[in-house]
């Protein structure tokens, strides 16, 4: 190969580092990087680096603690005080682990840059596309959209064509020091969600109503809750109850004890700050959508509107469409874009 230098995040976990183990036995010249994002992530690092020892590629830590505390956690918390549910990874991934490590890899002399995600990258002429993982139960494609050429042109995911199940039974015959526990959904949350956001937020107490507006108790603080939730709403003798709307200009929490009451249950909305992978698509669509990560695909029509605002029609309705989170646009197992609902 031509150009074989790659830059590989390193996580100390299983998955990258048999990405690494992947990459070396293909001949690239691997540099694993390590990010440190300004939490506790010393055992993490311990682990990344005796990795790149075992198979003797270099190691190279990288402090993005600032920009990552502007970039994912600031709007993190901005999304909760704006009465929205975030889903920062996706985010993480787009101004984090790809920008930032294709600036890196530039800047360094490298070629590409290689994650542990379960998704594949097809090329057809000078055309990319991003598609599913083949682990099913596994694929992270949903939290990849917002990638277009230029990102995909320099990237490979080692890990597309393989299962999840078969990471340890190779790390077991490769003899990789790996760290056992996976990583958590939330990476900078370190405790529980809510306490979390109780320390970040300030909180205001406020009435929980039913749907006939009457006081059932009170809730502590709109950003704690979000649409369809039951855990953390149940009330002296009253429940199991579920969050159907969350009135953040009157500080109202409205609950019903119908976990499948009509109201958490759309099938309409719309979508904003959309990305194409491969370009802008027709005014109207039709294709699958994926409103959450690991939910089931519907078929959907996809209407263009005005400032990069789509309308998503689904064929039926769905419960809990959160606002905040992403709606994710497939053909088949073929990513085509995504937007963020509002």
């Amino acid at each position: 190969m031509k150009k074989n230098k790659i830059i590989i995040g390193m996580s100390g976990g299983v998955d990258s580092s048999i990405s690494a183990k992947i990459l070396k036995d293909k001949g690239f010249d691997v540099l694993g990087v390590f990010l440190r994002l300004g939490f506790d992530q010393e055992e993490d690092e311990n682990f990344a680096r005796k990795i790149c020892e075992q198979l003797e590629i270099k190691f190279y830590p990288v402090n993005i603690a600032g920009e990552f505390k502007k970039e994912i956690i600031n709007y993190f918390i901005d999304s909760y005080k704006k009465g929205i549910t975030p889903n920062p990874c996706i985010k993480c991934n787009k101004f984090i682990k790809f920008d930032k490590f294709l600036k890196l890899a530039s800047n360094l002399g490298y070629d590409y840059i290689a994650t542990g995600h379960y998704a594949i990258i097809k090329k057809k002429g000078t055309i990319y596309s991003l598609h599913k993982g083949v682990d099913k139960t596994k694929d992270q494609s949903y939290f990849l959209y917002t990638l277009g050429q230029k990102e995909l042109s320099r990237v490979i995911f080692p890990l597309g064509n393989l299962f999840k199940k078969d990471m340890k039974v190779l790390a077991k015959k490769y003899g990789l020091n790996y760290k056992k526990s996976e990583s958590q959904d939330i990476c900078f949350i370190q405790k529980d969600h809510n306490e979390f956001l109780k320390e970040n937020l300030t909180l205001k107490k406020g009435p929980i109503k039913n749907l006939f507006g009457e006081i059932l108790g009170e809730h502590q603080g709109l950003p704690l809750y979000t649409i369809g939730q039951r855990r953390g709403v149940e009330l002296g003798g009253i429940g199991p109850l579920y969050v159907v709307k969350c009135d953040y200009k009157n500080n109202i929490l409205y609950v019903s004890d119908d976990g499948n009451n009509k109201n958490l249950y759309r099938d309409k909305f719309e979508v904003k700050k959309v990305s194409w992978i491969i370009s802008d698509k027709e005014k109207i669509i039709k294709c699958d959508t994926v409103i959450r990560y690991g939910g089931k695909p519907i078929k959907s029509k996809i209407i263009k509107g005005l400032e990069n605002v789509y309308t998503v029609e689904l064929e039926r309705k769905n419960r809990a469409i959160t606002p905040g989170q992403s709606a994710v646009f497939y053909e088949g197992d073929e990513v085509l874009g995504g937007g963020i609902i509002k």
